[in-house]
Protein backbone atom coordinates (compact mmCIF):
# COMPACT_ATOMS: atom_id res chain seq x y z
CA UNK A 1 0.00 0.00 0.00
CA UNK A 2 1.00 3.60 -1.12
CA UNK A 3 1.35 6.06 1.29
CA UNK A 4 -2.11 7.85 1.53
CA UNK A 5 -3.58 5.26 -0.22
CA UNK A 6 -7.37 3.63 0.73
CA UNK A 7 -8.21 0.46 -0.09
CA UNK A 8 -11.67 -1.01 0.62
CA UNK A 9 -13.28 -4.33 -0.34
CA UNK A 10 -16.18 -4.57 -0.67
CA UNK A 11 -17.80 -8.48 -0.25
CA UNK A 12 -21.51 -9.43 -1.29
CA UNK A 13 -22.76 -12.40 0.38
CA UNK A 14 -25.83 -14.42 -1.09
CA UNK A 15 -26.05 -16.89 1.65
CA UNK A 16 -25.37 -15.14 4.50
CA UNK A 17 -26.67 -17.46 7.01
CA UNK A 18 -24.96 -20.53 5.50
CA UNK A 19 -21.46 -18.78 4.40
CA UNK A 20 -21.07 -16.18 7.17
CA UNK A 21 -19.13 -18.73 9.92
CA UNK A 22 -16.51 -19.96 7.58
CA UNK A 23 -16.44 -15.81 6.38
CA UNK A 24 -15.85 -14.63 9.83
CA UNK A 25 -12.80 -17.31 10.27
CA UNK A 26 -11.11 -15.87 7.11
CA UNK A 27 -11.53 -12.40 8.08
CA UNK A 28 -10.43 -12.97 11.49
CA UNK A 29 -7.30 -14.30 10.22
CA UNK A 30 -6.68 -11.21 8.70
CA UNK A 31 -7.68 -8.66 11.64
CA UNK A 32 -4.24 -7.14 12.18
CA UNK A 33 -5.05 -5.53 7.85
CA UNK A 34 -8.80 -4.78 8.30
CA UNK A 35 -8.90 -0.91 9.72
CA UNK A 36 -12.08 -0.68 9.62
CA UNK A 37 -15.32 -3.18 9.06
CA UNK A 38 -18.34 -2.21 8.30
CA UNK A 39 -21.51 -5.07 8.27
CA UNK A 40 -24.86 -4.45 6.25
CA UNK A 41 -28.06 -6.30 5.97
CA UNK A 42 -31.49 -5.40 5.32
CA UNK A 43 -33.63 -6.62 8.29
CA UNK A 44 -37.29 -5.41 9.80
CA UNK A 45 -38.90 -7.07 12.96
CA UNK A 46 -40.53 -9.30 10.76
CA UNK A 47 -37.84 -9.84 7.73
CA UNK A 48 -33.86 -10.95 8.02
CA UNK A 49 -32.36 -10.80 4.52
CA UNK A 50 -30.42 -13.83 3.73
CA UNK A 51 -27.78 -11.80 1.75
CA UNK A 52 -25.39 -8.98 3.06
CA UNK A 53 -22.56 -6.40 2.44
CA UNK A 54 -19.26 -6.49 4.18
CA UNK A 55 -17.14 -2.81 3.65
CA UNK A 56 -13.41 -3.27 4.56
CA UNK A 57 -10.86 -0.73 4.57
CA UNK A 58 -7.60 -2.36 4.61
CA UNK A 59 -3.84 -1.69 5.45
CA UNK A 60 -0.90 -3.32 4.79
CA UNK A 61 1.11 -5.03 1.13
CA UNK A 62 -1.24 -5.48 -1.96
CA UNK A 63 -0.37 -9.24 -1.65
CA UNK A 64 -2.47 -9.13 1.89
CA UNK A 65 -5.45 -7.93 0.40
CA UNK A 66 -5.51 -9.48 -2.85
CA UNK A 67 -4.88 -12.99 -1.15
CA UNK A 68 -7.80 -12.39 0.97
CA UNK A 69 -10.08 -11.55 -2.13
CA UNK A 70 -9.08 -14.48 -3.87
CA UNK A 71 -9.73 -16.71 -0.71
CA UNK A 72 -13.12 -14.84 -0.18
CA UNK A 73 -13.89 -15.14 -4.08
CA UNK A 74 -13.87 -18.82 -4.16
CA UNK A 75 -16.80 -19.04 -2.04
CA UNK A 76 -19.52 -19.65 -4.25
CA UNK A 77 -22.12 -16.51 -4.10
CA UNK A 78 -19.68 -14.39 -2.90
CA UNK A 79 -18.08 -11.71 -5.02
CA UNK A 80 -15.42 -9.39 -3.95
CA UNK A 81 -14.40 -5.80 -5.63
CA UNK A 82 -11.54 -3.54 -4.46
CA UNK A 83 -11.63 0.08 -4.34
CA UNK A 84 -8.50 2.28 -4.27
CA UNK A 85 -8.18 5.96 -3.40
CA UNK A 86 -5.19 7.97 -3.76
CA UNK A 87 -4.22 11.12 -2.70
CA UNK A 88 -0.92 13.06 -2.47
Amino acid sequence: MKNGEHIVLGIHIQNRVKDAPEIQKILTGYGCNIKTRIGLHEVTESFCSGSGLVVLEMVGEPAVYNELADRLNAFDGVEVQKMIFGHD
